[in-house]
């Protein structure tokens, strides 16, 4: 069963109050998860049957009338959905988040229209009054997002069947060598748009076709990722590991969501060679685009706004080093948690005051509660802040916030691991399982891990932590370094390793396109940061 409304969908109170949750902790990974799935379950349209909204135009401490929540004829229908319910429902599995149906319901109905066509392909209305016919190839991942997730956590009928129908009319209308047969879907009525090239069309769904596989055994779904791989590493992800927008594009968020994507698919087929191509993209190419703390440009093109990132990007970057990290490269975690904790957590929306609603003699509904139906959602930050130097007007696209949430939720699942090897600490957060606990060094005296079922124990250790200054209580020796873990083979059960070390002060220079940032960090942590006058901001400015 999926997709059966519970209430009046003419009723919108129950999803547009949103408490303002005061001192979040910006090193809680699950905190900004729920509060994150508050702003997805908060995005319908109640002068839209519910339909969810995509764009955001935000003009901070001002009542404007170009302030609001928007209908996208690219993305509202076809786009939103597979973002909120692959990340809500994993949210749901992941952090034990507890959910509204009712919000799952209007995703599920919007899922629905946008496959409603005459082609089993995810489709947008041109006008909100108007049918789906409307088909970006873009839209792929987050259509199979949409249905993977209400198939494997919802075990939802229909999106199985439209899942494989999906997959089917794929082979039918494209194919590695000629692309989309474009003219064939117009006599079918549809109206393709944006068709920006291979990365940031059809390449973005190998993701979402992975964890379909993976969670239905579907054949088909497997063979559609290895056609879209094989272009993929033929034609961009070469072996020099370089970027080009000239291949790539200039839409950034594509090459890091294919990137991922193919991390996950060496990932699931041990596919080494498909790895190192990821590994050595990761360490060559994606450093044209991203700094050291993570934050990617929004757009690769000349006049973009050398600030202005995309939060999407940065969660990406994170579920491939995550990945890499697991095949037994440990930087990649150090990578990860810096960017987390460095960037990803410090840019969700958590003080709201600057958003006001604007004029509304109409009463639309885009333009009430604007700052509530906000918080929490991720956008298109600086380093520094939400608002970039010379960015006047800011957004958060609400698609964003469901691609974070679903990277989050992969860190929450990698932060801490029980395998044949034994316990692995990863990323140094507060986190608790059934196999173990870790309070971390951010918010506690000392790293502290007490393991509750016997294994050896392996403790990522920072390399910025000077080994030989290390103390190691409720624990007697011997105990070693390995791969920049700290090993434990006879781990007490029950009994808390407080592992001390000082969050070292170091500082960095992040480079971007018209300006070095100068950055100060304690441990992982960024304390101040250069925000050359900007408004708000998330650190204390460099000093």
């Amino acid at each position: 069963m999926c997709g059966t409304l519970t209430q009046n969908p003419h009723d919108q109170s129950w999803c547009r109050t949103v408490p303002k949750l005061e001192n979040v902790n910006t090193t809680d990974v699950r905190a900004a998860i729920e509060l994150g799935c508050r702003t997805m379950q908060s995005v319908f349209d109640a002068d839209d049957d519910h339909m969810p909204f995509f764009k955001s135009r935000i003009v901070p401490h001002h009542s404007d009338e170009q302030t609001f929540l928007q209908f996208n004829v690219c993305g509202s229908e076809s786009h939103v959905p597979g973002r909120h319910l692959n990340a809500l429902l994993s949210a749901e599995d992941a952090a034990g988040i507890s959910l509204d149906e009712r919000a799952i319901d209007n995703h599920t109905r919007a899922a629905k229209l946008s496959f409603s066509g005459p082609v089993a392909l995810p489709l947008n209305r041109e006008i909100q009054d108007g049918k789906p016919i409307v088909f970006t190839p873009h839209n792929c991942r987050e259509g199979m997002h949409a249905l993977y997730a209400l198939v494997k956590y919802r075990d939802c009928d229909w999106a199985r069947q439209t899942a494989e129908h999906m997959i089917d009319s794929v082979f039918t209308y494209w194919s590695p060598q000629h692309g989309w047969k474009f003219d064939a879907l117009k006599q079918q009525g549809l109206q393709p748009r944006h068709n920006h090239g291979f990365i940031s069309g059809e390449a973005r769904m190998i993701g979402p076709l992975v964890k379909y596989f993976r969670a239905t055994g579907y054949d088909p779904a497997l063979e559609l990722a290895m056609a879209l791989k094989e272009k993929a590493i033929a034609e961009f992800f070469l072996e020099t590991g370089g970027f080009d927008t000239e291949l790539f594009g200039t839409h950034t968020h594509s090459t890091t969501c294919v990137m991922s994507s193919l991390a996950q698919l060496a990932d699931l087929t041990n596919d080494s060679t498909l790895m190192d191509r990821v590994r050595v993209f990761y360490d060559c190419g994606l450093r044209d685009i991203r700094d050291e703390l993570g934050w990617v440009i929004e757009g690769a093109h000349p006049d973009k706004n050398p600030d202005q990132g995309e939060c999407n990007n940065t969660g990406d970057i994170v579920e491939a080093a995550l990945i890499l990290g697991r095949w037994g490269w440990p930087r990649y975690f150090h990578d990860a948690e810096r960017i987390v904790r460095g960037h990803l957590l410090p840019s969700q929306l958590r003080d709201n005051s600057f958003i006001t609603d604007p004029p509304n003699p109409d009463n639309e509904d885009g333009k009430r509660n604007l700052a509530d139906r906000h918080l929490g959602a991720f956008g298109f930050p600086a380093p520094y802040g939400h608002q970039p130097v010379d960015l006047k007007v800011l957004s958060f696209n609400m698609d964003v916030v469901g691609g974070v949430v679903g990277s989050l939720c992969e860190v929450l699942r990698e932060a801490t691991r029980l395998d044949d090897a034994g316990h692995w600490v990863n990323l140094l957060f507060d986190h608790e399982t059934e196999a173990i606990r870790v309070q971390s060094p951010y918010t506690h005296d000392r790293l502290s891990v007490t393991i509750k079922k016997p294994a050896p124990l392996s403790v990522r250790i920072p390399p910025w932590v000077d080994r030989k200054h290390i103390t190691v209580a409720g624990l007697e020796p011997p105990h070693r370094f390995t791969n920049q873990y700290l090993f434990i083979a006879d781990a007490p059960v029950a009994t808390p390793i407080k592992i001390g070390f000082d969050l070292a002060a170091q500082d960095m220079v992040l480079k971007h396109r018209t300006r070095d940032i100068r950055v100060r960090l304690r441990g992982d942590e960024v304390v101040t940061v250069d925000n050359f006058g900007a408004d708000l901001t998330f650190f204390d400015p460099y000093d």
